[in-house]
């Protein structure tokens, strides 16, 4: 009985906690100030597909963290217990949990995915040490069939893995039925020497095997020599694409930091369907520029500050070739900006300006621009429903669009 009893006081307790915590966490999240954008030009029905990833601050001593989606500001403090524990999920692997739970179970790494309208494919290298210090590594496969939900799931050794230190999937395609799954690999140093490369594995899901392993690029350096690879922002991450693109970097580390060698540094294009891989021309756009883009597997789109304007030049990777100069309605300030580009649209935030010698925290623009014409789709700016709002303010972390 006694045994009961305490359970039965252990749970009332339990409860009391949590009843009592969330008491406090609303009680505080009502105190705080809530951010809407103010429209002053185009539909506020812009806003249903923008998500902004922010901080409050208030003073050196208070920060708090805060998401603004279809314009409604929501505290890291309003939040379950398990949302806060967990972090937020990209709200494209969000939509496919909801939609293949089961499917997708394990698995939140977006360039470890692609989709079409038939096929959710998966692909991941799963790696460990063991104690003689080498590293045992595997593909985990997984394809579904989304007409009958029918599941393939598999795991198969990496090849040559004896020489391989660590593996970063970056792009997974399927292509005539076979899976193509674009990797980073740092290789075993030997005589101080290092070396990294870009490989491509087509996968057969149909027969669990490896057909092969391609070395698209490698490149081995001597420190202070550094060598390093990056890919310009996806926009289209997981879904098909014809291209894809690699950052080759060169450059020495230097007493007061890595200086890049422009002259040996490069911008590279791979077709799927061709197998073929090309420098991709400059032209008119700098290394700068191409590196900082929006891909999309079939265009490049960079922001340009040019004449006190922002505009963005859209450069098709086919014929390698300027095809768009387009200029967007918002004058370029001091502010720093967060962009992004989807669904036919260019989305600007201009954001994180201080005045100087005070706490006057300024808003935040937003601007949603069509992206052939250039036309303002939407034009607006944060405001704040606290009287105390100059001692408010608001850090912009990232910007996401639905």
């Amino acid at each position: 009985m006694k045994r009961y009893l305490c359970s039965i006081i252990i749970g009332m307790v339990v409860i009391l906690s949590i009843g009592t915590y969330y008491v406090k966490v609303a009680s505080s999240a009502s105190s705080l100030p809530k951010y809407t954008f103010n429209t002053l030009e185009g539909s506020d029905k812009e806003l249903d597909r923008v998500i902004i990833n922010a901080t409050l601050q208030n003073g050196s001593a208070f920060y708090e963290p805060l998401t603004i989606e279809s314009n409604t500001t929501t505290y890291a403090s309003e939040r379950s217990y398990l949302e806060n524990l967990t972090g937020r999920q990209d709200h494209q692997i969000e939509r496919l949990v909801k939609e293949h739970r089961s499917f997708m179970r394990g698995k939140d790494s977006i360039s470890s995915l692609y989709e079409d309208d038939d096929f959710l494919a998966y692909a991941w290298v799963n790696s460990k040490y063991t104690k003689s210090g080498n590293m045992e590594a595997e593909f985990d496969i997984g394809l579904l069939e989304k007409k009958d939900e029918e599941e393939t799931s598999f795991q198969i050794e990496l090849p040559h893995q004896e020489r391989i230190m660590s593996v970063d999937v970056r792009d997974v395609q399927l292509v005539h039925s076979k899976l193509q799954v674009l990797t980073m690999n740092d290789v075993i140093s030997t005589n101080e020497k290092q070396t990294k490369e870009v490989h491509l594995y087509t996968v057969d899901v149909a027969n669990k095997k490896v057909l092969s392993d391609k070395t698209l690029v490698s490149e081995t350096f001597t420190d202070p020599n550094q060598v390093d690879f990056e890919m310009p922002t996806d926009v289209a991450p997981s879904q098909p694409n014809d291209m894809v693109l690699i950052s080759l970097i060169k450059g020495v580390n230097h007493e007061d930091g890595f200086k890049e060698n422009l002259k040996e540094s490069k911008l590279l294009s791979y077709n799927y369907e061709t197998e073929k891989l090309e420098m991709v021309k400059k032209g008119s756009l700098s290394l700068d520029m191409e590196r900082s883009g929006y891909a999309d597997g079939k265009n490049l789109y960079v922001v340009e500050m040019k004449s006190g304007k922002y505009r963005i030049k859209t450069f098709d990777l086919g014929s390698q070739t300027l095809t768009k100069d387009t200029e967007l309605d918002l004058a370029v300030n001091k502010k720093e900006h967060f962009a992004a580009i989807k669904n036919g649209r260019v989305y600007f935030l201009l954001g994180n300006e201080v005045d100087q010698g005070s706490l006057t925290y300024k808003p935040v623009q937003l601007l949603i621009a069509d992206l052939k014409t250039g036309k303002t789709l939407y034009k607006g700016e944060t405001v704040i429903n606290k009287k105390n709002s100059k001692s408010f303010g608001l850090f912009i972390n990232d910007l996401e669009v639905k």
